[in-house]
């Protein structure tokens, strides 16, 4: 490139990094003043426009720290406990479901809803879940020994996957009330293990999907050299294609995180004051004292901070090659 069109390069890209950057900038600021500098006009330099002070954060951590600890320690335990889960689970099943021949019978499969269903309707008028559930699995297995040899239609890998995927276009608010009903029965509303139970459904969808094409560039030609070799499609998969699949798990993980730190419908109705996030605290602030933009940018630095150093830990596993030093020749 010549001087010029280097020159060019730079100016572009610093400033796109300013508009990407500044709206960071102005909530790290806005955090460090008092209201009289945020009613009175947009200032910006500290020292210069105004005195930095550190009363919002003092507010935050120390008048209201009980408050503040518990809403931050629930989202930290219950986005990477699900997004760990819904990595786990989807990694395999996306493995499992581009590598091995699926062919469920389509009436199995409907008998199997059907049995949830049921389950679901026993719950809601009041039987004990463990009851339910229990005879649902048992009347389930009693049916498909008996009618299952019948049913001759069935579905494939593809039609799994587009299943799993289409989930995700379902609205969340078309299901948060079934959801909200059920965990109200089963005595787990407002409590981490149901907020974690809905967000590692909510997210195994896209893992599945994110890892079924990941997993589709990686040469099947490795996998079937430690067949040959002896080694089992276990020791297969934990040998040879998580390791060569580290970027792709590196920025699922981060998405799923991503989304499971910031979700907020489905928070607001299984959880009140016990597993209350942070996306529901800053809102409840919000609410209770208005736009208080001091303390807002407070708690929305303390929010999104984890968030961007997770992703600055996860950016050279991002950024590698899918099959770098794997294949020569």
């Amino acid at each position: 490139m010549t001087p010029a069109g280097v020159l060019l390069t730079y100016v572009v890209l610093g400033g796109w990094a300013l508009v990407v950057l500044f709206p960071l900038y102005w909530i790290l600021t806005t955090s460090f003043k008092l209201p009289v500098h945020v009613y009175d006009g947009p200032v910006f330099i500290p020292y210069v426009d105004f005195t930095p002070s550190g009363d919002a954060w003092r507010y935050i951590f120390v008048d209201l720290r009980n408050d503040t600890l518990r809403p931050y320690v629930n989202t930290v335990v219950v986005a990477l406990t699900s997004s760990v889960l819904a990595l786990g689970l989807g990694t395999t099943a996306g493995y499992g479901l581009l590598r091995f021949r699926y062919e469920p019978r389509l009436g199995v499969v409907g008998m199997f809803l059907g049995s949830l269903a049921l389950a679901a309707v026993a719950i809601t008028m009041g039987v004990p879940w463990q009851i339910a559930v229990a005879a649902a699995l048992g009347l389930f297995i009693l049916a498909r020994q008996t009618l299952g040899r019948r049913f001759v239609r069935a579905v494939g890998n593809d039609d799994i996957s587009f299943w799993m995927i289409s989930q995700r276009i379902l609205p969340p608010v078309a299901v948060v009330i079934p959801i909200y009903v059920m965990f109200q029965r089963v005595g787990l509303l407002d409590t981490r293990l149901a907020v974690i139970i809905t967000y590692t459904a909510v997210n195994l969808p896209i893992v599945v999907w994110l890892m079924r094409d990941y997993f589709r560039n990686i040469s099947i030609e490795l996998e079937e050299s430690a067949a040959i070799d002896g080694a089992s499609p276990y020791r297969i998969f934990r040998s040879i294609v998580l390791p060569l699949s580290t970027p792709g798990l590196a920025a699922t993980f981060l998405l799923v995180l991503v989304f499971a730190w910031n979700e907020y419908l489905l928070a607001l109705f299984l959880t009140s004051a016990n597993a209350q996030t942070l996306p529901l605290l800053i809102a409840a602030q919000n609410a209770t004292r208005g736009p208080q933009w001091w303390y807002m940018s407070v708690l929305i630095l303390i929010m999104i901070t984890p968030v961007i150093l997770m992703a600055i830990a996860l950016e050279r596993y991002i950024a590698k090659g899918l099959l770098v030093g794997a294949l020569k020749g």
